[in-house]
């Protein structure tokens, strides 16, 4: 699998009212993940990580009952880089129950996509109890940038609630 950029950089940036620790913490832990993980009316069954570089991930988010979307849809990667309490890099792929890549095609979704999509998380420290958080997901196709958007601007709501 190779990474390389399809058609546009998703880019997302939020302030959360609590501190980088917390929010950081949020990122890292499975059962923070789980609370958190997902667009709304999304759950996350399924949260493992290896939080380590070379370590890997993989999560299942589970759709509203009754919707298209009341399946597992499984995503994995591996943690590339990581500075704590600044920085996060990993892989993203659609993937099967055991991490395993799929097409993201095989599983509906149109477009051209990249083999292995970059997701870059930055934490910066506001002062006052705030962080500034900002996620670069790269590698969506250009008629899937604004569902991914709207999927990851509802999944941080769900974060900035749990902070």
């Amino acid at each position: 699998m190779t990474a390389h950029n399809v058609d546009t950089d998703l880019v997302i940036t939020r302030t959360f009212d609590a501190p980088v620790e917390r929010v950081w913490e949020a990122w890292t832990q499975s059962d923070h993940i789980k609370k958190w993980w997902g667009p709304k009316d999304f759950t996350a069954p399924h949260v493992q990580i290896d939080f380590r570089v070379g370590g890997k991930y993989l999560y299942a988010m589970h759709g509203p009952k009754g919707s298209p979307f009341d399946m597992d849809m499984w995503s994995a990667g591996e943690f590339r880089e990581i500075v704590p309490m600044q920085k996060i890099v990993a892989t993203d792929h659609f993937a099967d129950k055991d991490g395993n890549y799929i097409s993201p095609n095989s599983v509906g979704m149109p477009g051209t996509w990249a083999d292995e999509m970059i997701v870059t998380v930055t934490f910066e420290d506001m002062g006052n109890g705030k962080t500034k958080l900002t996620v670069v997901h790269q590698g969506h196709p250009t008629e899937m940038v604004e569902n991914a958007t709207m999927g990851w601007n509802q999944q941080l709501d769900k974060l900035a609630a749990i902070l």
